[in-house]
């Protein structure tokens, strides 16, 4: 049909399409501000930067051990030695607390 022959809408209808279009246009705004606000979140944690891990710079291992691996916890350094051990030292890296025997 033609558009130009259709009656302009008028009583409730008018008012029930000018709501409709109020919140088609609302929801688009929303939904706009929030995919920014999701695109600048992720931007700005890509952009900090990853905290860095301190290690001594040395660590007393006992007599014959080589470290084959390293990590750091809260309180605690752990060294995986080549002959299959776990020695886990204060953060200072100079006093073992404990040792740990790994199965291979």
């Amino acid at each position: 049909m033609d558009d130009m022959n259709e009656a302009p809408l008028t009583g409730p209808d008018a008012g029930l399409v000018r709501y409709l279009k109020w919140l088609v246009t609302t929801l688009t705004v929303v939904m706009i501000v929030g995919l920014v606000v999701l695109i600048a979140l992720v931007a700005m944690r890509f952009n900090q930067s990853a905290p860095t891990a301190v290690f001594p710079d040395a660590i007393a291992l006992p007599e014959g051990a080589q470290a084959e691996s390293m990590t750091r916890g809260p309180d605690y350094l752990l060294v995986v030695t080549t002959d299959g051990r776990a020695l886990v030292f204060d953060p200072t890296g100079q006093f073992l607390r404990q040792e740990l025997t790994i199965d291979r």
